[in-house]
């Protein structure tokens, strides 16, 4: 008797307990799948290389390559590693095939006999463009300072990823793009560079153009957003050759790491002119972030006719400023001069508005920051309103000359 009440006891509890789970479980979000790998490129490369020790790149039994790797072929662990490294286009069979082998790509990626601008291409193509969301990240913020995280949040929200989702996203985005290279410190700041760039340095700024078979992972209407399909290019940043409605051209004495003209240089730029054209939609280049291939000289010239607006940095009296400044000055376009209060304002051009910048100490930058990045934007829009206002000596010379012919 006491069994079967126990029994009914028992039976009672479990009737209760699943009466009230539903009830729970309605409570509960349901958590969305996820769309992108859960663990990192980084992690998933492992497999691969496991695969180049073990089998030499070849394909290779799932259970021989885990028990060589010391893990367990029927745990979470290995499921996770196997699933991602499918994802992301590594290698393929899943977590229960008998097989698992490296992908085309996957083998371009880890193979230690590929030339390293082919393995460049193969590894950003997996760890970035492999991903929907990873890819819209990278194409909206390439060629930028990187942004912070709440404004990538916001941007994957706005492209339809779901919010318990969005930073897992951005968190895995961040270390891909840096395993891969597209995240540099550049100019003093972290910036998502093009994989033109990244190319141009793993080749010595010698880039080839890259085959279409080469790029068979990515479909053909992508292959011009990422910039992996490299042209012999005519001495023109690619994505920018179309733009220049929106681009700035910063000239200024850059120096070489660590000198105190690339300190200088990048302050002003990191610190005044990028925040102060940003609100205006106008991106800001200096000679050093030209991204493609060809001679300098004939690059920075292109930028100096081209751009929708210069801003000269007089500071340190650098000849190759001064030579590029008058350049610019010959075509008449707009010009925005700046000058640190150390130096004085060369006697030519002290009679047009120069926005002198105390940078002595923290103590006296610091507090006026606000009003310089204010001054570069009011200028800025002023000029971009009405062309027609730049104002400079060999402009000014050019005008009376016109005048003097017209009245004869």
């Amino acid at each position: 008797m006491d069994e079967e009440e126990n029994a009914t006891g028992i039976d009672a509890a479990k009737e209760v307990a699943e009466s009230t789970t539903p009830m729970k479980s309605v409570d509960r979000k349901k958590r969305t799948a996820r769309p992108f790998p859960a663990i990192s490129f980084e992690e998933c490369i492992v497999l691969a290389n496991a695969i180049w020790d073990s089998a030499s790149g070849q394909r290779v039994k799932r259970k021989t390559l885990l028990e060589y790797m010391g893990k367990s072929p029927d745990g979470s662990v290995a499921r996770t590693l196997i699933t991602a490294s499918n994802q992301y286009g590594i290698t393929s069979g899943g977590h229960s095939a008998d097989y698992i082998e490296l992908t085309e790509k996957g083998n371009e990626a880890t193979n230690p006999d590929i030339r390293n601008e082919q393995k460049v291409v193969a590894i950003f193509t997996l760890a970035i463009y492999s991903n929907e969301f990873f890819q819209k990240l990278y194409d909206k913020f390439k060629n930028l300072k990187m942004p912070s995280r709440q404004v990538m949040i916001d941007f994957l929200a706005e492209s339809g990823l779901e919010k318990d989702r969005q930073d897992e996203c951005v968190d895995l985005f961040l270390v891909n793009a840096k395993y891969s290279g597209i995240s540099k410190i550049s100019a003093g700041a972290d910036r998502i560079i093009t994989i033109d760039q990244l190319l141009a340095e793993a080749k010595g700024n010698i880039v080839d153009k890259i085959s279409a078979s080469e790029n068979s992972f990515i479909p053909d209407k992508q292959v011009a957003s990422t910039g992996i399909e490299i042209s012999d290019t005519k001495g023109t940043d690619s994505d920018n050759a179309d733009d220049w409605e929106k681009i700035c051209f910063f000239v200024s004495p850059i120096g070489d790491d660590g000198t105190l003209e690339r300190k200088h240089s990048d302050l002003f730029l990191n610190s005044i002119v990028e925040p102060a054209l940003e609100e205006l939609g106008i991106r800001v280049v200096r000679a050093d972030q030209i991204n493609a291939a060809g001679m300098i000289t004939a690059q920075i010239i292109e930028y100096i006719i081209n751009s929708k607006l210069v801003i000269a940095d007089l500071s340190f009296h650098n000849p190759n400023v001064f030579y590029e400044l008058s350049l610019r000055h010959t075509i008449g376009k707009p010009t925005i001069h700046l000058i640190r209060q150390a130096d004085k304002i060369p006697f030519d051009i002290n009679s047009f508005r120069t926005i002198i910048i105390d940078d002595s100490d923290i103590y006296a930058f610091v507090p006026q920051m606000e009003s310089y990045k204010t001054s570069v934007r009011e200028q800025a829009r002023r000029l971009i309103d009405d062309p027609d206002s730049t104002d400079n000596p060999i402009k000014a010379f050019l005008d009376k000359a016109k005048m003097k012919g017209g009245q004869k």
